[in-house]
């Protein structure tokens, strides 16, 4: 078990506060204004997450604070002794074992895969394919021609594995996907590559708050960050009065643009995933009596 001095702990602590606190308190003046950022609001609605809890900071499994007390730490998940606390995997629940058992198992088959980078952002496309329903309409205007998008979706290949992406592909666009996900093949779809799928690194994280620590919270947080910003540069949407230059996928040079991103954010998930995984079998891993292939959301 590592063990923090309470001075280390509190200033990690304080910088993680500091460092949420400047997104936090962006995204909390932009609701009361009620004002909406094409990038930012969308990792508040589509990861509607508490962010006061992502202020809180956590220590994380097999980690021990000292001269912490109750005040400090008020989870039920801690155990306390006159020198500090540490979190202890006895008190996670059934119904939690099993949500944290899925999250390994999904990330676990993530990671084994090779990455797939022929899919050139195109979820994003497909949404607003034949325009009866433009997703973000409401935040950005599109950059092209109703009849260019749809004409590049008819030329591009649609290959997505993410459900939740998929889901929201206009019905006319679904039937052209090589894949159908659903809610209960992520497991065998998922791939590394994928742009939604390292975005999702942050939920999984958060999810498994406090067993995975604030720190990596945070990591994958802006990892999603960097990868909303190139999903939406590459979408068929203007964000230029937001400053951000377009992706050009329907060309040859945006494409190739495309791929180089894809790649260096699959590099850094790879790396994520990799500890996500580490500190999630350090808490089901002294669990007996459970067998992964029952692991349920």
């Amino acid at each position: 078990m590592t063990i923090l001095s309470e001075s280390v702990w509190r200033e990690r602590a304080e910088t993680h506060y500091e460092r949420v606190n400047l997104f936090a308190m962006a995204a909390r003046k932009r609701a009361s204004r009620q004002e909406k950022h094409p990038v930012y609001d969308f990792l508040t609605r589509y990861y509607p997450f508490s962010l006061g809890k992502f202020e809180k900071w956590e220590p994380g499994i097999g980690v021990k604070v000292e001269g912490a007390d109750q005040k400090s730490f008020s989870s039920t998940y801690y155990q306390f002794d006159q020198e500090g606390c540490w979190l202890d995997s006895k008190f996670v629940s059934e119904k939690e074992l099993q949500r944290l058992l899925f999250s390994r198992n999904l990330l676990e088959h993530t990671q084994s895969r090779k990455g797939v980078y022929s899919c050139f952002g195109m979820h994003e496309w497909a949404m607003v394919y034949t325009g009866a329903d433009v997703r973000h309409r409401e935040i950005a205007p599109l950059r092209l021609s109703q009849a260019e998008i749809d004409a590049t979706v008819r030329e591009r290949p649609l290959v997505c594995t993410h459900f939740d992406a998929f889901r929201f592909f206009s019905p006319e666009a679904k039937p052209l996907n090589k894949h159908q996900p659903n809610l209960d093949d992520r497991v065998s779809l998922e791939q590394p590559a994928c742009i939604h799928a390292n975005m999702d690194l942050y939920k999984w994280a958060f999810k498994s708050k406090p067993w995975i620590g604030s720190d990596l919270v945070w990591e994958c947080f802006q990892l999603t960050l960097k990868a909303r910003e190139i999903d939406m540069r590459a979408s068929p949407y203007d964000l230029s009065e937001w400053g951000y230059d377009p992706i050009p996928i329907e060309t040859e040079a945006g494409r190739v643009e495309y791929q180089s991103m894809q790649k260096e954010l699959e590099e850094k998930g790879r790396i994520l995933r990799a500890q996500l995984i580490l500190a999630l079998t350090a808490v089901t891993g002294t669990i007996r009596g459970i067998s992964d292939r029952n692991a349920e959301v």
